[in-house]
């Protein structure tokens, strides 16, 4: 997979959420969540940010549950035509990239984390998750 997050410290255990049989869902993939409790790979901007893959997800295996860090600090990949800032927030930016949170993203639950490094497009930084 392109783009995985890397984990360097681990603050928490990660959490079992749903997921659905028929998916495959790599470790250290960026996940959004839906109702009810369920996670899939991020794919698209703007979308609900719950945290990151702790293990793989093998598609039509019969699991239905897989371990979620909802925080942590990790290295993550800055998407194409975005940036981050020491000190600021960050929020999903397509399939598992990142880019600074602006100020149309102000709808809940979109932050991914706060950027411990600043990094250009292509770069891949330090993110406190969860925050």
């Amino acid at each position: 997979m392109a783009n995985e997050a890397v984990l360097v410290f681990e603050t928490e255990k990660p959490i079992p959420f749903t997921c659905l049989d028929w998916v495959g869902i790599e470790k250290g993939a960026l996940l959004t969540l839906s109702d009810p409790f369920t996670v899939a790979t991020s794919s698209a901007d703007n979308q609900v940010f719950v945290g990151i893959a702790a293990e793989e997800k093998i598609a039509n295996d019969g699991k239905v549950k897989i371990g979620v860090y909802m925080r942590g600090i990790f290295k993550l990949k800055v998407a194409a035509g975005n940036t981050t800032t020491v000190g600021q927030d960050c929020v999903l930016r397509g399939a598992n990239a990142i880019g600074l949170y602006d100020t149309l993203d102000d709808e809940k639950g979109l932050v991914v984390g706060m950027a411990l490094e600043t990094g250009a497009a292509g770069e891949t930084v330090l993110v406190a998750v969860g925050k």
